[in-house]
């Protein structure tokens, strides 16, 4: 098993986890989490023995294998699936000693390295390799292809393919869903719930935390803590944990008060000296609870749109493509006002290609598309990161968006995004993927779109960023078309489904757990009996359904819209309110104002000073009841 003991890691002068002692046992499945940059690829980096331990000890049985994925992949002419099968340490070691045993006509050394290819299995190594190839969404034909002929995504695929086929005792995952599309995802998330070794993944797809996990270990404040169950149940756990800690912190702070209250009122007096001095060595000797928290620097929502065309924009019988390679053909899709479409499909199918042709960023080769006039399209899909100044920081790309809004105001709307403070002002170049991927996101939502087209928006984003986005994408009142791997956030966003492969993009009645039963099938042959099955029984009811929770966000929408409009009237004329009351209270309390004494004016300050008190003051009550409303109805 891996034992850590009184285990500090730090890189420099930073600590990242300090003083931990945890047991993680053979045939453990474990989810690595926390926040961006509190070590976990350290604590990786530890147990490949490219770090130390800067105090205590990690243990890990000196015969274990481990397998991690390769951060690069050469451009090598060999062939994909033979680049795979080199994950295989000692296949590759037992077929080079074959080659040398039978060179020398070694009969008895060929003999035993037979008999040791029969026990790993390595007669069936190339049908494995294939296996891993073809769930990693690689055509059959594919396999043959030199490695330098797939572009980097692809060749990250390989990479997680080569660490797959090791048979390793520990298997180390950073990220391995990045490059990966749904179905990819769902495949992986089946092998690594069958792998019968150790494992340690580091992800920000919960779906797949809670699909192949057994613990959950978290780094939180220098702390690694080991949670037992999957994702949901950690989430569990540690909601109580913290309503434990923040019940004891509110309970201790209430005895440090009354001590204190005690010593300060005594202090003075000698018959209680002995009492005061007892009462300040218990203040002394207390173990200070710490308030519970969770981080959560995300918070933000999308405006509602100023008004939306019907339709918005259609196309028909539309056929699309590039060069000389046709991707699409026949594809007719009218979006109305309130859509919220989810593209399923494939990898290289065609997703991103018919998003193109909804943006307007790809012309149609044939057919039509007309958009509604007042259609404001926001588009994200990662290309456009790339698009970001790298010399500027996000409030200068803001700025420019918004050259009439005051900075304060774009500060605040950028914190929602975790820019903060100097953040605001760094260049965009040094920041990371996920960052750029707020940014991106945050320049996107604020030119209140009435139709959102999102390829991919969660990519590089944390757990928590995934969540923010998911909330707001679920209150947003525009329409949406969204492709993505997440699928907690398609459940969440997606009234409707299309599936796009086989250069067709049609509806599909059913979920996505269908969806996943179609993929199975369509690997078998059988894609349209998996498409009828989807769609025989239930479907009218799973079509209900989804209506039925349309309807439903459409009413708490409505709900919420004349609450928003209400509390936003309402801020603004308390702001107002709050500016006129410190004027008249700094002319009240200005000696010259009683210079040349004017009893009528005098009466007609104080009397509007108490007046608009009385009206800050119920201004910010009702300002509370229209939130807890409005928290009420999001909660639901």
């Amino acid at each position: 098993m891996i034992q850590f003991r009184n285990l500090t890691l730090a890189r420099g002068a930073r600590r990242l986890i300090e003083d931990a002692s945890l047991q993680i046992h053979p045939g453990w499945r474990v989810g690595l989490t926390g926040a961006n940059g509190c070590g976990k690829s350290s604590l990786f980096a530890l147990l490949r023995g490219e770090l130390h331990a800067d105090r205590g000890d990690c243990e890990i049985p000196a015969n274990w294998r481990i397998a991690s994925v390769a951060q690069e992949t050469p451009a090598l002419a060999a062939p994909a699936i033979e680049y795979v099968l080199d994950g295989d340490t000692e296949l590759r070691a037992i077929e080079r000693g074959l080659a040398a045993a039978e060179s020398t006509h070694d009969g008895h050394r060929v003999g035993e390295l037979h008999a040791r290819l029969q026990e790993i299995g390595g007669y069936g190594a190339r049908a494995r390799a294939a296996a891993l190839l073809s769930g990693l969404g690689f055509a059959d034909a594919e396999s043959t292809r030199p490695v330098a002929e797939f572009s980097g995504g692809w060749r990250m695929r390989l990479n997680l393919a080569q660490a797959l086929i090791a048979r390793s005792d520990l298997l180390l995952l950073d990220e391995p869903t990045n490059h990966l599309d749904l179905d990819a995802v769902v495949w992986l998330e089946e092998w690594l719930a069958r792998y019968p070794g150790t494992l340690l993944l580091v992800s920000h797809d919960r779906d797949l935390l809670d699909g192949c996990v057994t613990h959950v270990a978290q780094i939180s404040a220098g702390r690694l803590a080991l949670f037992t169950g999957n994702y949901s149940a950690f989430e569990e756990q540690r909601s109580a944990q913290l309503a434990v800690q923040q019940a004891m912190y509110v309970k201790q702070q209430r005895e440090i008060a009354h001590l204190e209250r005690f010593i300060s009122r005594f202090r003075a007096k000698a018959t209680k000296a002995r009492q005061v001095q007892s009462r300040l060595k218990a203040l002394d000797r207390m173990e200070r609870s710490a308030a519970a928290h969770v981080d959560a620097p995300f918070e933000f929502e999308i405006p509602a749109p100023e008004r939306a065309p019907d339709p918005l924009v259609s196309l028909e019988e539309v056929a699309a493509g590039y060069a000389h390679e046709l991707v699409l053909s026949g594809v007719s899709l009218t979006l109305r006002p309130g859509a919220r479409l989810g593209l399923l499909g494939p990898n290289g199918a065609g997703k991103s290609t018919l998003v193109k042709l909804l943006a307007g960023e790809l012309v149609p080769r044939s057919g039509r598309r007309h958009e509604g006039r007042g259609l404001v399209i926001g588009y994200f899909a990662q290309h456009q990161l790339e698009q970001l100044r790298g010399d500027e920081s996000p409030l200068a790309h803001l700025s420019r968006q918004e050259p009439a809004a005051r900075e304060q105001s774009l500060r605040d709307y950028l914190g929602g995004f975790d820019f903060r403070g100097a953040m605001a002002d760094t260049p965009v170049a040094p920041l990371s993927g996920g960052e750029k991927s707020r940014l991106a996101l945050a320049l996107l939502v604020r030119q209140r779109p009435n139709l959102l087209l999102l390829d991919e928006p969660t990519n590089h984003l944390d757990l928590e960023m995934r969540h923010a986005l998911t909330r707001a994408l679920a209150e947003y009142e525009g329409s949406l078309v969204l492709v993505s791997h997440d699928r907690a956030l398609l459940r969440m966003v997606c009234d409707g489904f299309m599936i796009v492969a086989d250069g067709r993009a049609e509806e599909f009645e059913g979920d996505l757990d269908d969806y996943v039963a179609w993929t199975a099938a369509r690997r078998a042959g059988g894609a349209r009996t998996a498409n009828d099955s989807a769609a025989g029984a239930n479907k009218l009811a799973r079509k209900e359904a989804r209506e039925a929770a349309a309807e439903e966000r459409q009413a708490r929408l409505a709900r919420r819209r004349p609450l928003v409009k209400e509390a936003e009237s309402l801020e603004r004329r308390l702001a107002h309110w709050q500016d006129e009351k410190q004027r008249l209270d700094a002319q009240l309390a200005d000696p010259a104002f009683y210079a040349k004494p004017d009893a009528q004016q005098l009466k007609e300050v104080v009397q509007r000073q108490q007046a608009l008190a009385r009206l800050i003051s119920e201004g910010e009550h009702r300002w509370l009841e229209l939130h807890e409303e409005l928290e009420e109805i999001g909660d639901r």
